[in-house]
Formats: structure tokens, sequence, C-alpha cells
């Protein structure tokens, strides 16, 4: 076995290079057909598990009778914890329930195909054996084993990729930005920071690349600090091409991520993917590869008092709309200081796993949509298959897909047996499905089609068969400064609504005109009160926002009756009324216009 992957690891300095300007390491050459299948296995996965794992698992987000103010991994930072003070927690660090085999199996179980894990994360404490540090699990613990090596022998027995987190900022070591500063994230510029870089930071990445055998992805962060050059996101993307010229690099190794969206902005872009952090990108970004990381709470640490468990449902319909959106979704778990990982985490793994199970087909090696929105939920797709992942199930049994495509074969995904009813005109197809959706969270309806899908192009957001119209968060036009959307609470809603001068609007088509009653579901922590207007066509409700348990408590609110008398398009708008009496306006998930004749 290490011979082989000593033979291996030699092979790797016989690809073409070039010179790179300003750094140490070199880049190495690659077609677009090389690059495709070093990405393959990244591609068809679409699916991973974080794991934030450290000793900031020990305090669990107290220390010293005070709680932190942030997520769990910060507490260093974020209670200014004294360096010698953190190191006691290494003396406390006994995972004596860390069970690889068992970690791995609940991720397989999950659906999931890799795993990322933080061999070292901000704080700087070595979670594997490290031969140039001393402040490492084996040397500094009393549970003395390197659990890295023991996840990448499970992983390797299960079929799954093993990848490494490791961060670039390090606020232990005093060669990098922690020298005497409370506020280890935003400590000035340290003159001893290259040495740090080339004694420390690379000789340990090396580590990793030829301790473990082969590492699917290096999994970089802490780009941000003022030390860290765009040369050395390059030289740093080379090394670790030079040593695994198979590993994939995200793009934080690099300095051109605009901030929690991800994505490279401006110069300084290195790295093979976008990393979208707690957020899912509302249209994806065609030709892009992408993976949107999310945690199933607040924290990405364990952290002992976060018990805002996001719910299963949400989670699977956030993996589907990254899938349908052409990328990968990485779900976070935070193990405890015993090694466990979170129970409400490993009971919502295998409430997912249920379902990936059943209709992983449609998530594993599928593409982007080809429908920019849908009126009842999601599609991925593979050559010849549409997958149609329904959340809201049409109640007359009509789901009308907007395309003119030849259908050759229709059914659900979960039954395979019995074929369903397909009829198309000018408004598209139309599919006759069981009265009941075979899944509450999300059924997969399969649509063989000839050729490329035949879609029929229209911004506009259509009435479902039985009138109701239904306007998601996601499908919304934001106009404003501070409104965006994001994924608080597991459910995309657009939040940080903080400017009365910010609205959202959606562009509808009627085509069963009526009366409606109009309902929207939103959330806010509070303070409550503040006013807001919702235009539909020419007709306007004014509502008044009410508190609810928190900002990812959402509870739909009748807010009024509209009649629309002529079928066409029409424009609704959400606006506040005045200044706005907290935070924010509120959290809004959707609003829903339903026939009166179908209010309930």
């Amino acid at each position: 076995m290490r011979k082989l992957a000593a033979i291996a690891l030699l092979s790797v300095i016989v690809l073409p290079v070039v010179p790179l300007r300003g750094a140490d390491a070199v880049m190495p050459h690659e077609t677009k057909e090389q690059r495709d299948q070093r990405m393959g296995w990244w591609r068809e996965a679409r699916f991973g598990m974080f794991i934030h794992w450290g000793l900031y698992a020990v305090p669990a987000g107290e220390w010293d009778g005070k709680k932190s103010p942030g997520i769990g991994e910060w507490i260093m930072n974020d209670l200014h914890i004294p360096i010698p003070e953190y190191e006691k927690f290494a003396m406390q660090f006994n995972p004596v329930k860390f069970d690889a085999r068992q970690w791995v199996r609940t991720a397989k179980n999950a659906g999931m195909r890799y795993i990322v894990i933080t061999s070292k994360h901000h704080d700087g404490f070595d979670m594997f054996d490290s031969a140039v540090s001393d402040y490492t699990i084996v040397k500094r613990t009393p549970f003395k084993r390197d659990p890295m090596k023991e996840l990448a022998e499970a992983c390797k027995e299960e079929g799954i990729t093993f990848c490494f987190y490791h961060s670039i900022m390090d606020w232990h070591h005093p060669d990098a930005q922690s020298i005497g500063y409370p506020d280890y994230n935003h400590a000035p510029r340290n003159p001893n920071f290259q040495r740090y870089v080339e004694s420390y930071l690379k000789p340990q990445v090396k580590e990793l690349l030829t301790h473990y055998g082969p590492i699917g992805i290096m999994w970089f962060d802490g780009e941000w600090i003022k030390d860290w050059t765009p040369e050395n996101g390059e030289d740093m993307y080379a090394w670790c091409r030079s040593i695994q010229p198979k590993v994939i690099v995200n793009n934080r190794v690099g300095k051109a991520r605009a901030g929690m969206n991800g994505m490279n902005q401006g110069g300084g872009a290195v790295g093979d993917y976008g990393t979208p952090e707690q957020e899912i990108p509302a249209t994806g970004f065609p030709g892009v590869d992408w993976e949107s990381c999310m945690t199933m709470n607040n924290t990405w640490g364990y952290r002992k008092d976060d018990n805002h468990w996001k719910p299963a449902s949400a989670i699977i319909r956030m993996l589907i709309d990254c899938a349908s959106k052409g990328g990968n979704y990485l779900l976070n778990v935070g193990p405890t200081a015993e090694g466990l990982i979170p129970e409400p985490s490993v009971e919502r793994l295998a409430e997912i796993g249920k379902w990936t199970q059943a209709n992983g087909e449609a998530i594993y090696g599928t593409s982007a949509s080809p429908f920019r929105k849908l009126a009842w939920g999601k599609c991925t797709q593979k050559p010849g298959k549409l997958f149609l992942h329904v959340f809201d199930w049409p109640k007359d049994g009509k789901l009308l897909v907007p395309m003119t495509s030849r259908v050759t074969k229709a059914y659900l995904l979960a039954d395979r047996s019995q074929s369903l009813d397909v009829s198309t005109s000018d408004q598209g197809t139309q599919v006759s499905v069981p009265s009941a959706a075979p899944d509450p969270v999300a059924s997969v309806v399969v649509l063989e089609v000839q050729g490329t899908p035949n879609v029929i192009e229209s911004s506009a957001i259509k009435q479902s068969s039985d009138g109701t119209l239904v306007l998601h968060a996601q499908d919304a036009d934001i106009s404003g400064t501070r409104a965006k959307l994001e994924n608080r609470g597991g459910q995309p809603n657009i939040g940080f609504w903080s400017s009365s001068r910010d609205s959202v609007s959606w562009q509808a088509q009627i085509n069963k005109p009526g009366t409606f009653e109009v309902e929207i579901d939103y959330a806010c922590e509070g303070p409550a009160g503040s006013k807001y207007t919702a235009t539909v066509g020419t007709e306007k409700l004014t509502g008044t926002v009410e508190a609810t348990a928190g900002w990812e408590d959402f509870k739909p609110v009748r807010l009024g009756e509209v009649k629309i008398d002529q079928a066409g398009p029409i424009v609704i708008t959400i606006k506040p009324e005045g200044r706005l009496s907290g935070a924010g306006l509120m959290n809004l998930r959707l609003l829903k216009l339903v026939p009166k004749n179908h209010a309930r």
C-alpha cells in the first residue's frame, strides 16, 4: 500500500509546467478536457459533508462565564481569549467516542459522496499529526491519535472522497497575524508572515497531500487577511497541484472572493470553483463550477446552546435547489468534544438519506435546469431526461411544464412501473399525476425526451392549474441597496431588509382572473410594528409586521383580498411604508394568491 502510494506521488512531477510570475511553485498546463476529467467526480457527486471539529468544541460557545456572540469556532476571536488560555482547551480535548467509520457511514447513508474536514481552523490547532508543529491533537491532547488518518482509511473503505479544509489564517502562530492583538481577525500585518507561509503553512499542506492518500479537495479559508497576497494564492494553488495533480482547490486560495457570495470578482482569481457561504445563488452561474456550504443550525463548530435546527425537508429542498442551478451542496456537522456528531444532525441526515436513496438519480451527475422559473418546484436534467422536483403538488392532478418537446415516457421516479399520461399544447406539456403527492417534501416526475428541451421562454410566473399563484423569494426582483436573497432558517427568503427604500416585485401572468386571498409567509424577531404595502396590479393592501419566534420562524399571515378582473401580465410588489421599527422589515419567504373558492 505505502509503496504504491509513493510511486503515485513521484509521478506527479511529470506534468508540463510554466513559470508563474512572482511565485515559487509552477502552474500545471491543463486543457479543457483534462480539467473536465479532473473535476468529473466532483460534478457527479453534487452532495458532500462539511465537518468543523477542533478545540472550540470544548468551550462550546461559552468561556469564563461569558457566552460568545458569534459562531462556535470563532470563540477565541470573539471573546478575545489569550493564546495561553486557549491552549488549555487541548488538555480537555479527549474525543474517546470518536468513531471514524460511524461518521463516514452516516455521511454515506445520507447520500453524501465526499467529506471535507478541518485539518486546521483559524485557531491554529492541528487536528492531524504534523512534524512542523507541536500544537496538534497527537502531541497536546490526552487523545494522542490522528483522527484524519482514521477518517481517510474509513473513506477509502466506503468509497467516499476524502478532502481537507485548511485555514490560511492562524491566530496561534507567532509569525502569522496574532501578535499581542486581542482581535485576531483584524490584527495588523506581520513582517514575518512569509516565513510562516514557507516554513509552516506550505510544509503542512504538503503533509496533508502526502500522508493521507489521494485527496479530493484542498478547501482553503481565511484568505481575507492583509498579509495574504494574490501571489501567495497562485503559489499555493500551484504547490497543491505539483504534489497531487488531480486535487481540486477552491477559490478561497486566492484573493478574488466577493464575500459570502463566494464567487470571484476582480483580480487575484485562482482556484477551481466558487464557494457561496450560507446562501444559494438566485440563478446559479452557468458554465462555472460552484458549491454552497451551509449549516444545519446557525453555527459551524459545535455550540451547546444552538438549537436552531433546520428541518430535514428544508435541507432536502436546498440540495435540490443547488443541483437545479448546476452547483454542489456542502452540508455541515459540528461534532462535540467527545467525538460525536450531534443527534439532531444524525436524525436529519437519516431523513435526507431516505429521500436520496429513492431519488438520488435526480441529483447525482445532473446539470442545471433548462427552465428559468417553475411555479411548482425545480428541475434537474441528464441527456434525454428531465427530473421534475415538485414541491407544490397540483391539487387537480395536472402538472404543467413550460416546454413543447416530445415526451417518449413519463413516470414517477419512486415508481417506474406506472406510466403517466402526457399531452402538449401551446401552453406547454401537461402531465397527469396522482391526486396525492408521493413525497410531501419533493416528488420527482421523470420525463424522457428527445433532443434538447424546447422551453417556452417567459419571465412571468404563471398560475397553477387550480388558479393559485405562488411567488417565491428566489423569483423576486429586488430593488434597493440592502435587501437580498438568503437562506436563513433553511428557506430561501428576502432578508437584510433594513432600508425603507428597498422593495421586491414579481412579474406574473394571470390566466384565470377572479377574487383572491393574499397571504404572505414571513419571519420577524422583533421589535415588530413596521408597516408595508402589497400592491397587486392596481389594488393595494396594507399590513403591519407581527413578531414571530425569531428570524427563522416563518408564519403564514392572511393580508386581505384582491380582485383581478382581466387575464394578462401583472406586477406584484411589496415595500415598506414609513420608518422600520426594528432591525429589518421581515424575512419574506413567499407571497401567495389563492382563488377565493379555494381559500382555507
